[in-house]
């Protein structure tokens, strides 16, 4: 089987690439940067204030409730976008040759963890933004939700139970991006492979593509680590 799933990731690889760069620049796009335009018409870049960050923590805290609310709402939304465009181009031009109907469900499950790193890579370092972009906790949260909603509701779960007890964005994500791969890789094995004796290959893959977004994650917020290990993490307050 890891020879049939070897064989269609070198049959498909210029379709992969193809997803990789659409993926990357549509994660370019920083909803972060613009809205803080438009909300300050143009006179202000989010990147020069608050932590400097460009997303939606920084936004809330230093541009107000109903720009972090758009900001958040189109961070996930072109995870979601860039995941399900990869997902119906190898749909309809794929070469998915060798398995049944299951492998080819798991094998377009992968194409989805795929595009979603390449969207938070360009959402963390934008193309169109000098390379300069957010830490990818909001577009992580939607590739989680696009490619396994189960994963994607134990890390919410982890992340609010953090939040709710320190009142610490930071934390939380980082919580949730350290658990990510262990989730994934729990949830996969018990019901896609334990109880359907079949897609080990599919368990390895996608815990390896959230052990790279969760570790990803977690360094974006180095700083954020620093301050919380000197106990001078900012608790959440929004500007009014």
């Amino acid at each position: 089987m890891f020879k049939i799933v070897a064989e269609n990731f070198v049959n498909n690889w210029y379709l992969f690439l193809i997803c990789a760069v659409i993926s990357y620049l549509i994660g370019s796009i920083n909803p972060a940067v613009i809205v803080t335009k438009i909300a300050t018409k143009g006179k202000a870049d989010i990147r020069d204030m608050g932590s400097g960050n460009a997303g939606f923590t920084n936004v809330l805290r230093s541009v107000g409730k109903v720009p972090a609310v758009i900001t958040i709402v189109c961070d996930a939304l072109k995870c979601i976008a860039a995941v399900f465009i990869a997902y119906f181009i190898f749909l309809w031009f794929g070469n998915i040759t060798g398995g049944d109907e299951w492998f080819k469900t798991c094998f377009l499950k992968c194409v989805k963890y795929f595009a979603g790193v390449f969207c938070i890579l360009g959402h963390c370092f934008p193309l169109y933004f000098h390379f300069k972009g957010g830490k990818g906790i909001v577009t992580a949260a939607a590739l989680m939700l696009a490619s396994d909603w189960r994963v994607f509701l134990l890390v919410l779960a982890t992340f609010l139970i953090v939040f709710i007890i320190s009142k610490i964005i930071s934390l939380g994500s980082i919580t949730g991006a350290l658990m990510y791969a262990p989730y994934t890789f729990a949830v996969t094995f018990i019901f896609d492979h334990l109880l359907t004796q079949s897609c080990l290959w599919y368990v390895l893959v996608s815990t390896f593509c959230a052990l790279v977004v969760g570790i990803f994650a977690t360094v974006m917020h180095k700083e954020n680590i620093k301050r919380l290990r000197r106990g001078e993490e900012k608790r959440i307050h929004a500007k009014k």
